[in-house]
């Protein structure tokens, strides 16, 4: 079943439908940038001190799924927010749930995204030889998976994901399902095209160390800045150039990128690259 009729337009209209819900539905997006903001506290609590660069040790799989989850809703709940809000505009029973159900589906994609993640790392572990130890091929690879991130940027598989992403009323309207397993499959629905448009910046967050605050909110802003700016071309552009450089920066002269924690580079701390699964503290 269709959304109503009354909120059918003639055009999708981009995110301007998207910012008038925003308006409307203030508490429900103060809701989620609170839970955000709860996300980005607690991830800081969890990860103090386990920054160990390109490749961190991911840990355990319940400790590593249970981080992702929390740092998926504070990197994305803030920029994915007008989608939901429109949602819930739209919902005919004004329902509280719903809007949550959209937001958990959601997030149980980038849960299985973040699992793919961690399956790949385990993969990678099991080839002998160190292989992504950072003074390897460990700073290769990070530096080639900039690279591919940046390209990405500019491919047209990138542009279709960002165009759904930032024209949350077409993709509501022709993604549509009624009740709340509705709600949970459209959230869902949503955030493989979200997968598909960020999957890259994930990549590199990655390569620069993800267990980094700083470079989580990088990545953050850079996927808030293409999702919410009007000027996309010059957003994925400009994404595409701070990547880059990164990489340059990275095997070049890795000692001048800011907040980078090079493995190795304390002598008095043993540095474990991505392929060593020890389990962290809670």
């Amino acid at each position: 079943m269709g959304a109503p009729a009354r909120e059918r337009p003639s055009r999708a209209g981009g995110l301007a439908p998207a910012f008038a819900a925003v308006r409307v539905r203030l508490g429900l997006v103060a809701a989620l940038f609170v839970l955000a903001g709860l996300g980005w506290w607690w991830t800081a609590h969890q990860m103090r001190g386990m920054d160990q660069g390109p490749w961190s040790g991911l840990g355990g799989l319940g400790w590593f799924l249970g981080v992702w989850l929390v740092m998926m809703a504070a990197m994305m709940f803030p920029s994915v927010a007008p989608t939901v809000a429109l949602y819930s505009r739209m919902t005919k029973k004004r329902s509280p749930l719903s809007p949550l159900l959209f937001a958990a589906g959601y997030l149980v994609t980038w849960t299985v995204a973040g699992l793919g993640a961690f399956t790949l790392a385990a993969v990678l572990g099991r080839i002998p030889g160190d292989v992504f130890v950072w003074d390897r091929a460990g700073r290769w690879v990070a530096g080639a998976t900039l690279v591919v991130a940046a390209v990405y940027e500019l491919t047209p598989l990138k542009d279709v994901c960002l165009d759904k992403c930032t024209s949350p009323l077409g993709f509501l309207l022709g993604a549509w399902r009624d009740g709340r397993s509705g709600a949970l499959r459209m959230g869902a629905k949503h955030g493989v095209w979200c997968v598909g448009c960020c999957w890259a910046l994930m990549a590199s967050l990655f390569a620069l160390g993800v267990m980094s605050l700083i470079w989580m909110a990088v990545v953050a802003g850079l996927i808030a800045v293409e999702k919410t700016l009007p000027w996309h071309r010059v957003a994925v552009y400009g994404t595409a150039v701070v990547l880059l450089t990164l990489a340059v920066l990275l095997l070049a002269a890795p000692d001048s990128i800011p907040a980078l924690a090079i493995p190795g580079a304390d002598p008095m701390t043993e540095m474990a690259p991505m392929t060593q699964m020890a389990p962290m503290p809670s």
